[in-house]
């Protein structure tokens, strides 16, 4: 009979070996809806309205530097303001030699063509060799 209530007893007092999950679970949902909201407000954030082409996407790695022309003429350089006569020296300072990084150019639709296309040839002129214009793809 000892046997019998000491077994009991220790089925009582036994230690359970299992994880619970749920929590971890319900923690990794609550990141992943955050991350999900989050990601696309991560984007380059000059505003520039962009003229629209049906030219395909270019597919490369890394991350490129992208100058961005407003409607008002401000040049920024990713997303802060700089005057025009330091864009070459701020590049070179930013690429530390290296003349095959890549630039991106988004001019906005209403900046004249020559200031665009003036700011892609300073750019060349200095060294680099992979300077490219961004724009919207039309949709339809």
């Amino acid at each position: 009979m000892y046997n019998r209530i000491n077994n009991k007893m220790h089925k009582k007092n036994r230690v359970i070996s299992q994880i619970n999950v749920t929590p971890f679970v319900d923690v990794m949902l609550v990141l992943l809806i955050v991350f999900m909201i989050t990601a696309p407000l991560l984007t380059v954030g000059v505003s520039v309205d962009l003229p629209k082409t049906k030219a395909s996407q270019l597919n490369s790695k890394g991350d490129p530097i992208v100058i961005s022309i407003k409607k008002n003429g401000e040049l920024y350089i990713q997303e802060r303001e700089i005057d025009t006569l330091q864009l070459l020296p701020r590049l070179k300072a930013i690429s530390s030699g290296n003349k095959n990084l890549r630039i991106y150019v988004r001019g906005d639709k209403d900046v004249p063509y020559g200031l665009v296309l003036d700011t892609i040839a300073k750019i060349k002129s200095s060294g680099f060799k992979k300077v490219a214009l961004v724009a919207k793809l039309k949709e339809g």
